[in-house]
């Protein structure tokens, strides 16, 4: 069972702390069921997901600007994540550079660096656009839609976009 809610008392008592949950839904027949069983919970701040056409668009955007730049969307895309995505930096041990390169969508070979006197491989790695919440996939986008602009590529109307960002949530 998954639902939103918010919080709307905890109280410390001298063996734990009772919690009471507010949700917009009657879950008394779902609680009912789970009632005794040992449930694995998790609490955590509420987050809109960012619409999939969002990715589609900027896949749109990426094509139109491969087309005129005689590259590939997929070389686009690492670009424009590179300017404007989500990344971490990792070092790897040199023989399993291929293993970690499989298991990124895009990663980018920084080189060899030496660490407490053990070399290493410094990548860095990308997470896709599939796995952007909505703040995130809005600064993609509008890097995107951004360099579209400055080649002449057609793109939405501002107001198009920020249409399409209400409905994100951003």
């Amino acid at each position: 069972m998954q639902f939103t809610g918010t919080i709307d008392a905890a109280i410390q008592l001298k063996n734990g702390t009772y919690l009471t949950l507010v949700t917009g839904d009657n879950l008394t027949e779902e609680f009912e069921k789970l009632k005794g069983k040992k449930l694995s919970i998790e609490i955590k701040q509420y987050r809109e997901k960012r619409s999939l056409d969002a990715n589609a668009y900027m896949w749109v955007l990426l094509q139109k600007m491969a087309e005129l730049l005689k590259t590939s969307k997929d070389e686009l895309y690492l670009e424009v994540l590179g300017r404007y995505g989500v990344f971490t930096h990792i070092i790897v041990k040199p023989n399993v550079v291929d293993r970690v390169k499989a298991e990124w969508r895009n990663v980018r070979d920084l080189g060899e660096v030496v660490v407490n006197g053990v070399t290493g491989i410094q990548l860095q790695c990308y997470f896709g656009s599939s796995t952007y919440n909505t703040k995130e996939m809005s600064v993609l986008i509008d890097g995107v839609v951004s360099e579209c602009k400055e080649l002449g590529i057609d793109t939405i109307s501002d107001n198009e976009l920020r249409i399409m960002k209400e409905k994100w949530g951003v």
